[in-house]
């Protein structure tokens, strides 16, 4: 198959097209578990330190047009000498598929109240505000008729703005957190794109829902065991879901894996219409963290692909680069494994 081919293959996958519905799918990373402020506004100012969080992914290595992503995230407390109550984080997004591009920048805010005498553990409610720019490259579509006028003739753009809300608890033992992004699309929501008038579905943001939940085992010796899971939810396709389990060893060095499926939860209208489900195989991951001093960490992650696309790429590698910065003097009272 060509590769201009293949690249509106990419695009249609991603933009929801088998559903019927061109939905505008959220970015995902397998190291979601080291920084959880992606999916949840809440998380932020958790570790109670200001940190930084670099993170890059090649999605679907050898397939031209495949995806490539990059995060840049920053949080911390505003008041770390009066009670640890307000959280901040920035969030800087960019991704690439094939023609499609977008580009965002949130700003999140978390309330955090302290629920013990001895604050080891917290509830915390978050919200977060951004815009995203939404860019399309018609052009490397490539249709087979000309002037087609599904396809948009040359590269468009648009700026979308966001809203998205959460709840976070944790203590030192266990966490759970939901959220809701993309508060401000829906169905009747705008287009991100409008390119024909005659079109009423092109292309547009899903709303989605978050669930998060893990635990921290201590097995003795220096060893824990960390397990995690994360249901994805949008309401048009699948629902995904990401079951992790990282050994800790020493507190410094994080090694595991994660296995990401698709799991029916109640029946889609794709489904009742075509009376069809689709492949609900995703992938597996191997994830390691390594602590190279107690300020700088290093993660990677390769994910390798279940379903028929592993037969035309090579996996999907990630790495993150975490930076703890501020007052070295300052103590957290409980390590942040979450």
């Amino acid at each position: 198959m060509q590769m201009r081919y293949i690249k509106i293959i990419l695009w249609l996958l991603a933009t929801g097209a088998p559903f019927g519905l061109h939905a505008q799918q959220n970015i995902q990373f397998t190291q979601y578990i080291f920084n959880s402020m992606s999916i949840n506004p809440a998380y932020a100012g958790y570790k109670e330190e200001w940190f930084g969080q670099l993170g890059m992914r090649s999605q679907w290595v050898g397939i031209d047009g495949a995806p490539q992503t990059a995060l840049l995230s920053v949080d911390g407390l505003l008041d770390p000498a009066a009670g640890n109550r307000h959280g901040l984080g920035v969030q800087l997004t960019t991704d690439r598929l094939g023609p499609q591009s977008a580009g965002s920048a949130y700003l999140n805010y978390a309330f955090r109240l302290r629920l013990d005498d001895a604050d080891t553990q917290r509830l915390s409610f978050g919200v977060g505000a951004g815009v995203t720019q939404y860019g399309l490259n018609g052009a490397l579509l490539a249709p087979v008729s000309a002037g087609d006028p599904v396809v948009p003739p040359n590269r468009i753009n648009n700026f979308v703005p966001d809203v998205r809300f959460g709840v976070y608890y944790y203590n030192p033992t266990w966490y759970a957190g939901i959220s809701v992004m993309d508060l401000l699309s829906g169905d009747q929501s705008n287009n991100i794109f409008r390119w024909d008038n005659t079109t009423t579905d092109n292309i547009r943001r899903r709303r989605h829902i978050y669930f998060m939940g893990g635990a921290l085992i201590n097995l003795g010796e220096g060893t824990r065991l960390r397990p995690s899971l994360l249901l994805k939810e949008d309401f048009k396709g699948p629902t995904s879901l990401d079951l992790n389990a990282m050994f800790v060893f020493g507190d410094r060095f994080w090694i595991g894996g994660g296995w990401r499926t698709g799991v029916t939860v109640f029946k889609k209208d794709f489904q009742r219409v075509t009376g069809s489900s689709l492949s609900k195989q995703n992938s597996v991951s191997a994830i390691a963290q390594l602590y190279v001093t107690p300020q700088l960490r290093v993660g990677y992650s390769y994910d390798y692909i279940l379903s028929q696309l592993s037969s035309v790429q090579n996996g999907s590698h990630e790495v993150t680069l975490g930076i703890t910065f501020g007052r070295k003097n300052r103590r957290v009272l409980s390590p942040r494994f979450f």
